[in-house]
């Protein structure tokens, strides 16, 4: 018997959300593997996968870039640890926050601001945890070099984002 409520949209949507979370992680465990070559800082990587909450946010609203996050932090924590989880979903939220705030504004920032601010907000959200599970404020002396890389990775990101959109709006995807 047929379903009469089906809702290809929603259908859509969800299916949409599947292979997104699945492009998180392939994202993040190829940034896993070249992180290491590229002889960056301890803590400090690319931000291949927040490339596709920010798509989230742009396109698919903040509930889906939320439900991004959480399945990403919860990924995280079953492959990394508790703490690594934890400092996952602490470095999300605060960097979905502040993304989904300055893509709202009545005079919306660059695709660039929005990232590299997001990009800030993800190192200083973890920061934040690291400093509540060391019970110290000792990890904010990390600060500088993970704010700094934030500018930089958060600039990589956008510029990752700006390439791929075109194609994506070839295959009808855009922005709200």
């Amino acid at each position: 018997m047929a379903n009469r409520n089906h809702d290809p949209k929603k259908t859509h949507e969800i299916a949409l959300s599947g292979l997104l979370f699945a492009l998180a992680i392939v994202l993040s465990m190829a940034e896993s593997a070249i992180t290491p070559l590229l002889g960056l800082a301890p803590g400090v990587k690319i931000g291949l996968a927040n490339i596709v909450v920010m798509y989230a946010v742009f396109f698919m609203g903040a509930r889906q870039a939320l439900l991004l996050v959480v399945l990403k932090a919860l990924f995280t924590l079953l492959t990394r640890g508790p703490v690594a989880g934890l400092l996952s979903l602490c470095g999300g939220l605060l960097s979905l926050g502040v993304m989904w705030a300055l893509y709202h504004l009545p005079h919306r920032p660059t695709w660039f601001i929005v990232s590299v601010c997001g990009a800030v907000a993800h190192n200083l959200g973890q920061l934040a945890g690291a400093s509540v599970v060391l019970s110290s404020r000792l990890a904010l002396g990390y600060a500088p070099v993970l704010l700094v890389s934030g500018l930089a990775m958060g600039g990589v990101t956008a510029a990752s984002l700006s390439a791929l959109l075109p194609a994506l709006e070839k295959m009808g995807y855009r922005g709200r």
